[in-house]
C-alpha cells in the first residue's frame, strides 16, 4: 500500500528510484572526557589545530573546484571551520584537560546555542557550526566526515536537511532526486538544487519514516513523494522520461507576439559567466561580488577585486553585466565588516546598510568595479542590495557617479522600497527586484525555516502586488520610464515568469540551467496574453491559487514536463 507525503516542489522531475538516508551523525564525544594518557595539553592543542585547519583547507579545496551558489556556499562553511574564537574556546577547554573531541564539542555547541537564540538567518548558521564540529571531529577519529552516501545505483537522497558543504557537492550522476523533511524554497539546499536541474522537494513533512531501499516516486512539480509507487505514478514518470526536449535557448528571449524579454543569467565569478555565456544568456543580471569576499578574514585589495570582476566582464563584451555591491551581512557574516552580536541580522546592518557601519568599503568596491568595467566592452550597472529609501538610493547614485560609474540602480527586496518605487527610481537609472527577501521581509516568513514554507513563497499574492506596483513605479519615475527586473529565484520558474512579464517586468535573471525552459514558455504567449494571466495571479487569495490557475493557462508546461 502507498503511503503519500507532501512538500514544497523547488525543482521541476518525476522520478522513481531507491531511498538512500544521509549517514548517521558523528556520535557525541563524552562530555568533558578527559586527555589521552600520556599526551600533553600542548600536544592535544596541536592536534585539535591541526584537525581544524585540514577541515578548513579541504572545505576550501572543494570551494575552488565548485563554482556560483555552491562556491560561495563552501568558501563561508570554510570560513567557519577557521573561525579563531571557536578555535581558542575549545583551546582553553583542552587546557583543564578535556580531550579535543570534547573540546571541540563543547565550544561548538555554546556557539551554535547562541546562533540559534537569535533567530532568522543566524540560527541557520548555527546549522553550519555543528556541520564544521562533526567534520572536526571524524577528522580527530579519523574516520569519514559527513557526507552525501555511496551507491552502486542511482538514488533518491532523503535527509531531515543538508549541510550547506554537502548540497554542494551533490552529484546529478548519482543522485535521482532530492528530499529534505525541512529547510524552505529559498534555503541553500533549495538553491543549489536548481542550479544542478537537480529534482527536489523540500519541508516534506514525515519523510524522516523513510529508509535504505524504500522504493518512492518524487514529483518535483506537485511537490509530492509516494512510497510504495503504483501504476500511476510509474505513469507519470515515464511520461516525464519521455516529455518532448526542451528547444535550446537561441540566445534571444520573447514572447509570441515578439515583445522581447531578455533572459539574463546569475553568476558568482568568472568560471561562472563563461558557462553562462555558452549557454546563450544575453547578459549578466546579477553578479554576487561576495565572492571575492567570503572566505577570508580581511577585505581583498583592489587589484584582486579588478582582475575578479574583468573576469566576468570579459564574458560578455557587448553586453549588460549588472553587478550588485557587496550583500555582507545576515547569512552572509564577514569577520572583518560585519557584527555577528546583532540581535536580528535579517532586520540589521546588511548589504547598502554595512556603508554607515564600516565607512570606505563601499567606495572601494565601486572604484574597483570602475577600474575593471575600463576598457571592457561589456556594459556595466552597479546597484546596492537593501536600499529602502530615496533617500539611501540617491546616496548611493552619487557615490557611483563619483567612481565614474554611469548607470546606477537599486535592489527591491523590502515592502518600503516597492511601495516607495517611483521615487527610489527616479534617483537611479534601474530597478532589479530580488524575490527570495522580497517575499521573506512581505510574509515575515524567514526563507530558511521549513515550517514557513507555504508562507515563504513568491507565489504569494502580496508579493505580486508588490512586484506590481514596482514595476508601475518604474513606469512613473521622473525623467521618464525606468526599467524593473527581476534576479530573484522566481525568474527561474517558467509559469511565474509569465506573471513576472505580465506585470511589466522588463528582464529576468535566472541560473543558466533555467534558460530555456523559460525561453520555451515565454514563447507560448502574448504581451496581452501575459497581461491577462497575470491578472489571475492577482486576484488569487492564495500562492496555491495563483499557481493553479495560471498554470492551467500553460499547458505547454506539461509538454515539457514543468
Amino acid at each position: 500500500m502507498s503511503e503519500k507525503f507532501t512538500g514544497v516542489g523547488v525543482c521541476a522531475g518525476r522520478v522513481i528510484g531507491p531511498v538512500r538516508r544521509m549517514p548517521a551523525p558523528i556520535a557525541a564525544p563524552a562530555d568533558g572526557a578527559p586527555l589521552p594518557e600520556g599526551v600533553s595539553a600542548e600536544e592535544e592543542s596541536a592536534r585539535l589545530a591541526e584537525a581544524t585547519q585540514v577541515v578548513a583547507a579541504g572545505l576550501k579545496e572543494r570551494a575552488a573546484a565548485a563554482t556560483g551558489d555552491a562556491a560561495a556556499v563552501l568558501k563561508a562553511t570554510a570560513l567557519m571551520a577557521s573561525d579563531r574564537t571557536l578555535l581558542k574556546s575549545a583551546t582553553k577547554l583542552v587546557a583543564t584537560g578535556t580531550c579535543a573531541e570534547s573540546a571541540i564539542w563543547e565550544a561548538a555547541d555554546a556557539v551554535a546555542t547562541q546562533l540559534a537564540a537569535l533567530g532568522g538567518y543566524m540560527a541557520e548558521r548555527a546549522t553550519d557550526v555543528l556541520d564544521v564540529r562533526a567534520r572536526i571531529v571524524a577528522q580527530l577519529r579519523g574516520v569519514p566526515a559527513p557526507g552525501i552516501p555511496d551507491s552502486d545505483e542511482p538514488f533518491v537522497l532523503c535527509a531531515v536537511d543538508l549541510a550547506p558543504a554537502d548540497t554542494a557537492t551533490l552529484d546529478p550522476a548519482r543522485v535521482l532526486a532530492l528530499v529534505t523533511s525541512d529547510g524552505g524554497p529559498q534555503s541553500h539546499t533549495a538553491i543549489i538544487a536548481r542550479s544542478l536541474g537537480l529534482p527536489a522537494i523540500v519541508a516534506a513533512r514525515g519523510t524522516t519514516a523513510l529508509v535504505d531501499g524504500d522504493l518512492v516516486f518524487v514529483d518535483g512539480i506537485d511537490g509530492t513523494v509516494v512510497r510504495g509507487p503504483g501504476s500511476a505514478e510509474s505513469a507519470l514518470a515515464q511520461a516525464y522520461a519521455s516529455r518532448d526536449p526542451l528547444p535550446e535557448f537561441d540566445g534571444t528571449g520573447r514572447l509570441a507576439d515578439g515583445h522581447r524579454v531578455p533572459l539574463l543569467a546569475n553568476v558568482g565569478g568568472g568560471a561562472d559567466a563563461v558557462a553562462a555565456a555558452a549557454a546563450g544568456a544575453q547578459g549578466v543580471g546579477l553578479l554576487r561580488t561576495e565572492f571575492c569576499f567570503l572566505g577570508r578574514d580581511t577585505e581583498p585589495t583592489r587589484e584582486e577585486q579588478v582582475q575578479a570582476y574583468r573576469a566576468v566582464f570579459d564574458a560578455f563584451g557587448g553586453a549588460k553585466v549588472v553587478v550588485r555591491t557587496l550583500d555582507a551581512g545576515a547569512d552572509k557574516p564577514l569577520p572583518f565588516l560585519t557584527d555577528a552580536s546583532e540581535p536580528n541580522p535579517a532586520l540589521g546592518v546588511r548589504g547598502y546598510r554595512t556603508d554607515a557601519a564600516v565607512p570606505g568599503v563601499l567606495a572601494r568596491q565601486l572604484a574597483a568595479i570602475a577600474e575593471a568595467a575600463d576598457g571592457s566592452a561589456a556594459e556595466v550597472w552597479t546597484m546596492a542590495p537593501m536600499i529602502s529609501t530615496p533617500a539611501e538610493a540617491a546616496a548611493f547614485a552619487a557615490m557611483c557617479a563619483d567612481a565614474g560609474l554611469k548607470t546606477p540602480g537599486v535592489m527591491v527586496e523590502v515592502p518600503s522600497a516597492a511601495l516607495m518605487a517611483r521615487q527610489l527610481t527616479s534617483e537611479v537609472r534601474f530597478a532589479s527586484i530580488g524575490t527570495n527577501d522580497l517575499t521573506q521581509y512581505t510574509m515575515a516568513a524567514d526563507r530558511q525555516l521549513g515550517a514557513l514554507a507555504e508562507l515563504n513563497d513568491p507565489w504569494q499574492p502580496a508579493v505580486l502586488h508588490l512586484i506590481r506596483a514596482t514595476c508601475d513605479g518604474g513606469a512613473a519615475a521622473q525623467g521618464g520610464p525606468k526599467p524593473v527586473g527581476v534576479c530573484g529565484e522566481a525568474a527561474a520558474d517558467p509559469a511565474l515568469a509569465v506573471v513576472l512579464v505580465g506585470l511589466g517586468v522588463a528582464t529576468l535573471s535566472m541560473n543558466r540551467r533555467a534558460l530555456p525552459a523559460v525561453a520555451a514558455i515565454l514563447k507560448t504567449v502574448d504581451l496581452p496574453g501575459a497581461q491577462r494571466i497575470a491578472k489571475l495571479a492577482l486576484g488569487a487569495g492564495s500562492a496555491e491559487q495563483a499557481r493553479s490557475a495560471v498554470r492551467a493557462e500553460l499547458p505547454e508546461l506539461d509538454v515539457f514536463g514543468l
